[in-house]
C-alpha cells in the first residue's frame, strides 16, 4: 500500500537528510557552500522520486480509495518535481537566510503536500493536503528575517489562508452532509439530480471561495501582491509556479468530478445555474482586475503578482468546458506558465542583488549589464504575454479553443474568449514596459557587463530554452499529456 506513496516518502526522507546534514555538519561552514550542498541533496531526492514513479503501477488506489495513482497524476507530479528542482537550484545564489536546512526541508515538504493534493480523490485528503502545502508556504514567505515586508506578507497570507480554509471546510462538510460520502465520485452520484438543491449551491459557492483563494482568483486575490513582494524571490517563484499547478489541477478535479451533473452553463443567452457560471464570472473578474492593475505597478514583483491573477482568469477557461480537451489545455497552460514565471523570478532575483530593489527603474540598462539573462527575461515576459512561437501563445490558444468548442451550435463562451483576447492585448503594455527598461533605458553610471551567478544563469537559460521548445514543438508536452488524461479518463 505504501509503495504508491514511495515518491512522497523519498522527498520527506530527503528533507530530513538536508536538515540533519546542515545542522550537524555544516553550521560553521560558508553560507554559499551550505546552500550548494543542500540544493544538491534536494536535487538528488527529487530525481530519485521521479525515478521511483517509473516502477509504480500505471493505475492504482490506496487508503480505501482516498488516494489514487494514474498516468495523469504521475504526469503532474513529475512537473511539480521539475519545478521544485529549478527552485532549489535558483536558491543556491541567494543569501536571505542562514537557516539553510530548514528552508530546503520546507520546500521539499511543500512539494510533498502538492503531490498528495494531486493524488487526492477524497475531500478529507484534499483538505489535509491543502493545509500541509499552505503551512509550508506561509513559513517560506516569512523566511527573510532581514526584510520586514517578509513577515508582514506572511502574516497576511496566513490570515487570508486561515479564512479560506474555514470556507473550504464549511463547503466540504456541507457536501458530506448532502451525500454521506467523502469520495468525489460518490458525492457526484449522490447530489446529481434534475435541479440544484439550495444547500448544494451553498456548498459550491463555499468550495469555490476556498479554492479560489489558493489560485489567487478575484476577489480572493488580496494576499497575492503583498506575498509576491515580501517573500524571498525563490519562495515567491515556488508559490507562483508549483502551487498554481497543483491548485488548478485539484480545482478542476473537484469541479469536474465532485460536482459532476451540477455544471450549469455560462453560454451566451443559454444561462443555466451551476458551477460553470460561477467560474466564468471569476475568470472575467480576474482577467479585468489583474491586467488593469498590473498596468500601474512600478514594482516588478507586484506586476508579476497582478499578472498571476490575470493568468488565473485565463486558466479558468480550461476548466469551464469540463472535458478532456479543456483539461489538456489547462495542464499545458499551468506548466508552461510555471516555467516562465519561475524564470522571471530568477532574473528578478539577480536584478535585486545588483541594485537592491525591484522597481522598474532598477531594470534600466540591465540588457547591457547581463545580455544573456536579459534575453531570457524577454522570452519569459513575451511568453506570458502570449507571443508566438513561445509556449505562452500555445497555452492561450489551447484554452481559448477549448472554451470555443463548448459552443455546441450557439455562441457559447465566445463572450468570455472575446474578453480574454481584449485583455491579452492590454497585457502587452505592462510586459513591454519592463522590456523597455531592460533594453532601451540607460542606467546612470553604466559600466558595461556585470558578472552574474553561474548556477542561476544556467537554470534561467534552461528555463528559457524549455519555454521556446515547448512553444515551437507543443506536442512534446501535449502528446504524453493527452495520452495520460485519456488513460485516466480524467
Amino acid at each position: 500500500m505504501l509503495e504508491l506513496a514511495a515518491p512522497e516518502a523519498v522527498l520527506v526522507f530527503t528533507g530530513l537528510v538536508v536538515l540533519a546534514v546542515d545542522l550537524l555538519a555544516l553550521r560553521g561552514v560558508e553560507l554559499r557552500f551550505r546552500l550548494f550542498v543542500a540544493a544538491m541533496i534536494a536535487f538528488v531526492g527529487c530525481t530519485a522520486a521521479m525515478g521511483w514513479m517509473l516502477v509504480l503501477p500505471e493505475q492504482a488506489a490506496t487508503f480505501n480509495g482516498m488516494w489514487e495513482v494514474s498516468p495523469a497524476t504521475q504526469f503532474i507530479k513529475v512537473a511539480l518535481l521539475a519545478l521544485t528542482i529549478f527552485t532549489v537550484l535558483l536558491s543556491v545564489d541567494t543569501d536571505f537566510t542562514p537557516h539553510v536546512g530548514e528552508y530546503f526541508a520546507l520546500i521539499l515538504l511543500a512539494a510533498v503536500g502538492m503531490m498528495f493534493l494531486v493524488s487526492s480523490v477524497d475531500i478529507l485528503m484534499i483538505f489535509v493536503s491543502l493545509e500541509l502545502t499552505s503551512l509550508c508556504l506561509y513559513i517560506l514567505t516569512a523566511f527573510s528575517k532581514r526584510k520586514p515586508q517578509s513577515a508582514e506578507a506572511a502574516l497576511k497570507y496566513f490570515l487570508f489562508g486561515s479564512m479560506s480554509a474555514a470556507f473550504t471546510l464549511f463547503g466540504l462538510s456541507m457536501l458530506y452532509g448532502l451525500s454521506n460520502a467523502t469520495n468525489l465520485g460518490q458525492i457526484a452520484q449522490a447530489v446529481e439530480g434534475p435541479s440544484l438543491d439550495p444547500l448544494l449551491v451553498v456548498a459550491i459557492v463555499m468550495t469555490v471561495i476556498g479554492l479560489g483563494f489558493k489560485v489567487a482568483a478575484v476577489p480572493f486575490h488580496l494576499w497575492a501582491p503583498d506575498t509576491y513582494q515580501g517573500a524571498p524571490a525563490p519562495s515567491a517563484a515556488f508559490i507562483a509556479s508549483g502551487s498554481k499547478v497543483a491548485g488548478f489541477f485539484i480545482f478542476a478535479r473537484v469541479m469536474m468530478l465532485g460536482f459532476k451533473g451540477a455544471e450549469g452553463s455560462a453560454a451566451w443567452q443559454a444561462y443555466l445555474p451551476g458551477w460553470v457560471p460561477v467560474l466564468a464570472v471569476l475568470a472575467a473578474a480576474s482577467m479585468f482586475l489583474g491586467n488593469l492593475a498590473a498596468i500601474v505597478q512600478s514594482s516588478v514583483r507586484r506586476l508579476l503578482a497582478y499578472s498571476a491573477i490575470a493568468h488565473s482568469g485565463y486558466m479558468f477557461l480550461g476548466i469551464l468546458p469540463h472535458g478532456q480537451q479543456g483539461m489538456v489545455a489547462l495542464v499545458y497552460y499551468v506548466i508552461t506558465y510555471g516555467l516562465a514565471t519561475l524564470g522571471a523570478f530568477g532574473v528578478l532575483s539577480i536584478v535585486e542583488r545588483q541594485t537592491g530593489g525591484d522597481r522598474l527603474s532598477d531594470f534600466a540598462g540591465f540588457g547591457r549589464r547581463a545580455p544573456a539573462v536579459s534575453m531570457c527575461m524577454a522570452i519569459f515576459l513575451l511568453s506570458l504575454a502570449g507571443v508566438p512561437p513561445l509556449a505562452g501563445f500555445m497555452g492561450k490558444f489551447l484554452v481559448f479553443a477549448s472554451a470555443l468548442n463548448e459552443a455546441r451550435g450557439g455562441l457559447g463562451l465566445l463572450w468570455l474568449v472575446a474578453v480574454a483576447l481584449l485583455l491579452t492585448a492590454v497585457s502587452f503594455y505592462y510586459y513591454l514596459k519592463v522590456l523597455k527598461q531592460i533594453f532601451i533605458v540607460k542606467a546612470e553610471g553604466e559600466t558595461g557587463t556585470t558578472p552574474t551567478p553561474v548556477v542561476s544563469q544556467v537554470v534561467i537559460i534552461l528555463l528559457a530554452l524549455l519555454v521556446v521548445v515547448l512553444g515551437c514543438a507543443p506536442n512534446l508536452l501535449i502528446g504524453p499529456l493527452l495520452s495520460a488524461i485519456q488513460s485516466a479518463g480524467a
